[in-house]
């Protein structure tokens, strides 16, 4: 008999506020290291290979998350409907659905590696790739689309582990892909000098080992992973809504890498110091995202499962409480960045042209912060119902605002420059005002009605 660890985590019962910050916090150490793993990735690149092999990787990030953002929404979607099946009780239909997500994402990340990587140089020339470094952003592009297929298959067990409650153990095989990766890169770069054919082997080797290891821990520990022959059966009305919710999650992800290729091209018609402060900026914010990221996947699942429940008055509890959570970090983090600005930009540039310029950016930008956090704080609960259509409207919205906003307010008399942060800011606001929107239509529409009925 296998041993079986209790790792789930029943959130339909208990302190909100206690669980929401017990599931947050593990995501928050994991995405905080991917963070530093990133950094230290480009620091190795960049200072054993040089500054092009580092603008070869950079040039395939968004086109990349492109791809990857088309099999995560999938996982996502089946991760919703586990939540749901988890907070109803029902094990039988757990467990079939991580199978019939698992089918899917086997299936999907294959064929979309297989476009990318043929595709992968008339992808990279559209994007008008400098001729210098396009050889090796092919090079490794075409080894990510071969390790597109054991990423997916990590972050399905991940997304499978986090809608049973249990955020801790995807946290330990992330930092362990981490750590190998660093080690792997130093092992293939300095000591074979394989150069960015080297950097992408190690994260493909990384990738293979951290998603094997995870789904091999999750068999043998996680007793909702301990299949039987029916849980093999095909349930293609699983399958359908596993689609119907993670298609739209991965346009929203698609739409909003594309809008962001739209805000680049604005940033860089001002030049190369703003297009510093501007990657300055966006790095530096990259680690605001991170706790209202957090708080959202925990959201997503505690709504999920009470949802599941029909305790619509307790899902309701922990959205109030996420969002005064979410408050509470942006009240301290906006007199941060009011104050220190100039200090947080200088830590990433010294270049005084490009930490001016980077100061009072982020003094605009972080007036927005509430905006944003409740962009993250009603994604999870619409997640977390299996609200199908809104991530499909806030990708919209946002890639119209990016699209639009940006060329006007730049041209405005006196704005220039600073209307790239400004235009920032309001598309934030935009797509949290049309998020509530849809938000008191589905209370009022949905749950009221669960609630009528109970």
């Amino acid at each position: 008999m296998r041993k079986i660890k209790d790792t789930t985590v029943n959130m339909t019962e208990g302190n909100p506020v206690k669980i929401l910050l017990a599931f947050s916090v593990p995501m928050l150490v994991g995405n905080v290291f991917q963070q530093l793993y990133n950094i230290c990735d480009s620091i190795i690149v960049g200072r054993l290979v040089g500054s092009n092999a580092l603008a070869a990787i950079g040039a395939t990030g968004s086109i990349g998350f492109f791809f990857w953002a088309i099999c995560n929404g999938i996982g996502t979607g089946g991760g919703i409907i586990v939540s749901q099946f988890f907070g109803r009780g029902d094990k039988s239909k757990v467990k079939n659905c991580i199978v019939n997500t698992g089918y899917l994402m086997i299936v999907l990340p294959i064929i979309v590696g297989a476009i990318a990587f043929f595709l992968g140089w008339h992808i990279l020339s559209f994007l008008k790739t400098p001729e210098g470094i396009i050889h090796n952003s092919l090079t490794y592009f075409r080894i990510n689309c071969v390790g597109l297929f054991f990423v997916s298959i990590y972050n399905y067990v991940a997304s499978m582990l986090r809608s049973l409650g249990d955020s801790k153990t995807p946290l330990y095989f992330l930092i362990f892909s981490c750590i190998l990766n660093i080690c792997l890169d130093i092992f293939f770069i300095k000591v074979f000098n394989l150069g960015v054919f080297g950097a992408g082997i190690a994260t493909l080797i990384s990738q293979l080992v951290s998603g094997a290891l995870c789904l091999l821990y999750a068999l043998k520990y996680n007793e909702y992973f301990r299949f039987e022959k029916k849980d093999f059966t095909l349930d293609f009305k699983i399958i359908h809504e596993t689609i119907r919710i993670g298609v739209p999650v991965s346009f929203q992800f698609s739409l909003i890498a594309i809008s962001c290729m739209a805000m680049q091209s604005v940033v860089n018609s001002f030049g190369e110091v703003a297009v510093a402060a501007f990657t300055a900026t966006e790095k530096i914010e990259e680690f605001v995202h991170l706790p209202y990221q957090t708080l959202t996947a925990a959201l997503s699942t505690y709504c999920g499962q009470n949802y599941g429940a029909k305790k619509i008055d307790r899902l309701l509890l922990g959205f109030k409480k996420s969002l005064l959570m979410m408050a509470i970090f942006t009240i301290v983090v906006i007199p941060i960045f009011q104050l220190f600005s100039a200090f947080i930009v200088g830590a990433f540039v010294q270049n005084e042209a490009v930490i001016a310029i980077g100061k009072q950016a982020l003094r605009i930008s972080s007036l927005f912060y509430f905006f944003l956090g409740a962009i993250y704080m009603v994604r999870g609960i619409l997640y977390g119902v299996g609200d199908a259509f809104f991530p499909f409207m806030n990708g919209v919205v946002e890639v119209i605002g990016r699209f639009t906003i940006p060329f006007f307010i730049t041209q405005i008399s006196g704005v220039g420059v600073w209307g790239i942060w400004w235009s920032v800011g309001i598309v934030w606001s935009l797509a949290a005002i049309s998020a509530y929107i849809r938000y008191f239509w589905i209370r009022k529409k949905k749950l009221a009605g669960m609630v009528n009925n109970e």
